[in-house]
């Protein structure tokens, strides 16, 4: 491995490296920052040599595993031969190949896929095409979007107005007008149902008719929500959600959108969750695991009836990206996607999914472990404050546990995860799709003792 001087890496980093979603003050108070610079399978090493389980998969990308040598020579290879041309007005064998490829994993008639160079710019691709879409049917003052409860879609200014984190929108506003929140499908917190998941699922469906008729059929153009909710921790679709959900969308007009940007390329045990769930929506956003990470890509993919309006005459649909589709990006997407394919890796998270859950719930006989929900290689785990009332702590508490503890400690014994509390305080796990039960047994026995020790300090 690549030696590094620690001392000079870190002096840069505190004179001009500016991290996201970061507190700065971690580095301009002589702290440092953790520096990673290899990975190789299901590990990272960091500058110090130290060595760490990534149960994160990165953000949620690294699907196929680090250190896939065909994943880099392809993209050198594809440099070398056509290292830049956009798909303004023309196109190139990647692109094209890619679009075929991602038609045939996608759901219904979704047939057309719209290319960008991450996730919260294929939510926002989604978000303005169906303002215009509706404006090409005669229907302009359909605007408004739906999404979820503490549900996150991006950052641009479009998908931000989408995201349901109050927090993360304020220092921001104004945003773009339109949208709209309802409850999301945490069950854990939801206890006037009962053990009755599926009354619970119709409640929250019937919440979004509730909004639209509030709204006006008239002025709702789509709904936006993830498979699987990310933020607030892995939160599943009950049985019969999404199906209540279309017909909803139906009835009243509205465009269904399934932000499957985490959930897409075998998270959660298919191509795509839409799949999973039986979901038929109108549009797919995805990006992360589209390439494992080697290189940045997004895209949108729409249905033969979205993309209806564009076939003909001189409309077109005046939005893009410098480097959506871009040909080397496309080249590892694709080569990927044959890893995918020859490795059997979603059929790996089918299998192995429910051992990844029984070894997460061997957990739930610790103090604060509420909750382990999830599914396919997915997980949260809700922290509580008491187990029987399900009382949750408050922000003074949870800052001490997630920031003062957790996340150092975590790290410090080993595993990458997050720490999270967007939400209810939870512990996100999204690791490869290439592990199994050996690696399941890793990540429970670094989390029991780390989590142990948290709750002997509360």
């Amino acid at each position: 491995m690549t030696e590094f001087n620690e001392a000079d890496l870190q002096q840069k980093a505190k004179d001009h490296l500016w991290m996201h979603f970061s507190r700065q003050s971690v580095m301009e108070d002589g702290a440092g920052v953790p520096i990673i610079v290899k990975g190789d399978g299901h590990h990272i090493w960091d500058s110090k040599g130290n060595k760490y389980f990534d149960g994160l998969s990165g953000l949620f990308v690294v699907n196929a595993g680090h250190g896939r040598q065909r994943l880099a020579e392809t993209a050198a290879k594809q440099a070398a031969e056509l290292a830049f041309f956009p798909i303004w007005s023309y196109a190139h064998p990647n692109a094209i190949e890619l679009a075929d490829r991602l038609a045939d994993y996608a759901p219904g008639d979704l047939n057309r896929v719209f290319f960008s160079t991450g996730g919260g710019e294929a939510v926002e691709t989604a978000f303005k095409l169906a303002k215009y879409y509706w404006k090409l049917q005669g229907q302009p003052t359909k605007h408004k979007v739906i999404s979820r409860s503490v549900a996150y879609h991006g950052t641009p200014q479009g998908a931000l107005a989408i995201t349901g984190i109050p927090a993360m929108k304020a220092m921001f506003e104004p945003l773009t007008p339109g949208g709209f929140r309802v409850p999301n499908t945490n069950f854990y917190r939801a206890p006037e149902h009962g053990d009755n998941l599926v009354e619970f699922g119709q409640w929250a469906a019937n919440r979004i008719e509730e909004m639209i008729l509030f709204e006006g059929p008239e002025t709702v153009a789509a709904v936006f929500l993830e498979p699987v909710q990310n933020s607030g921790g892995c939160f599943t679709p009950p049985p019969g959600y999404f199906q209540r959900v279309r017909e909803i969308c139906t009835k009243y007009d509205v465009l269904l959108v399934a932000d499957e940007v985490i959930t897409g390329f075998g998270r959660i045990g298919d191509m795509f969750a839409s799949t999973t769930y039986d979901i038929q929506p109108d549009m797919i956003t995805c990006a992360k695991g589209m390439t494992s990470g080697y290189s940045p890509i997004g895209a949108t993919i729409v249905s033969d009836r979205i993309y209806e309006p564009f076939k003909h005459g001189q409309t077109s649909f005046s939005h893009g990206y410098t480097f959506g589709g871009h040909p080397v990006s496309a080249a590892v997407a694709l080569e990927n996607l044959n890893i995918f394919e020859e490795e059997r890796l979603t059929q790996n998270v089918k299998e192995n999914s429910p051992h990844f859950r029984a070894a997460l719930e061997k957990l739930l006989d610790i103090p604060i472990v509420g909750d382990v929900r999830g599914d396919g290689y997915f997980f949260g785990i809700e922290l509580v404050k008491d187990k029987d009332t399900r009382e949750t702590f408050n922000e003074e508490e949870s800052e001490r546990l997630l920031r003062g503890f957790l996340s150092k400690a975590l790290f410090d014994a080993g595993l990458y995860c997050r720490a999270d509390d967007r939400g209810d305080p939870v512990i996100q796990l999204a690791p490869p799709l290439t592990i199994g039960q050996a690696e399941f047994d890793e990540i429970e026995q670094t989390l029991r003792g780390v989590l142990t020790e948290a709750s002997s300090l509360l």
